[in-house]
């Protein structure tokens, strides 16, 4: 499928893989030049990755995978899990403290691949981003770039990480 370049198009097959606010993320592909597309699907498979707020399952799940394997790596996550449980800790706090975590670590990462911004000097001439690829997969000059401006914007609760309560 070709990307569509009117407005129009665009705008609806934005609205169709689930972008709030189409229009904006179309009139800026189309009038600015930049690959909006590209970058809000990088943007929702990456929050795919994140925790949802309505699933708690893994809490279990970590828990149960520590207790088989103690020492496995992030066998410690479960056994946090199972500490904060014992201690009272109610299951939407710890959903909600690990999915901050997650979406602050994606705008982390997001920042970081449009500024690496080495410490140390002597290795300066050192840099990466995330680049469009052509029907072969292979990259082409078209950089996506500040992808960290639209982590919040493609929360996909709608709340930009604000908390459950800002909803209301």
């Amino acid at each position: 499928m070709s990307i569509p370049t009117d407005i129009k198009a665009l705008t609806e097959l934005f609205r169709e893989l689930g972008a709030q606010s189409p229009e904006s993320w179309a009139s800026s592909q189309v009038n600015e030049g930049f690959n909006q597309l590209h970058r809000f699907l990088f943007l929702r498979q990456a929050w795919s990755r994140v925790i949802s707020e309505n699933d708690d399952t893994w809490i279990e799940d970590n828990i149960a995978t520590a207790t088989t394997h103690p020492d496995q790596p992030f066998a410690g996550i479960g056994h946090a899990l199972g500490r904060m449980l014992s201690a009272g800790v109610a299951r939407e706090d710890i959903v909600d403290l690990a999915r901050g975590m997650q979406g602050q670590l994606l705008f982390d990462i997001c920042y970081l691949l449009g500024d690496p911004s080495l410490p140390d000097s002597s290795v300066d001439e050192v840099g990466w981003t995330l680049v469009e690829t052509d029907e072969d997969y292979a990259p082409t000059l078209n950089a996506i770039e500040g992808l960290h401006e639209s982590v919040l914007d493609t929360d996909p609760t709608g709340r930009e990480m604000r908390p459950r309560t800002a909803a209301a």
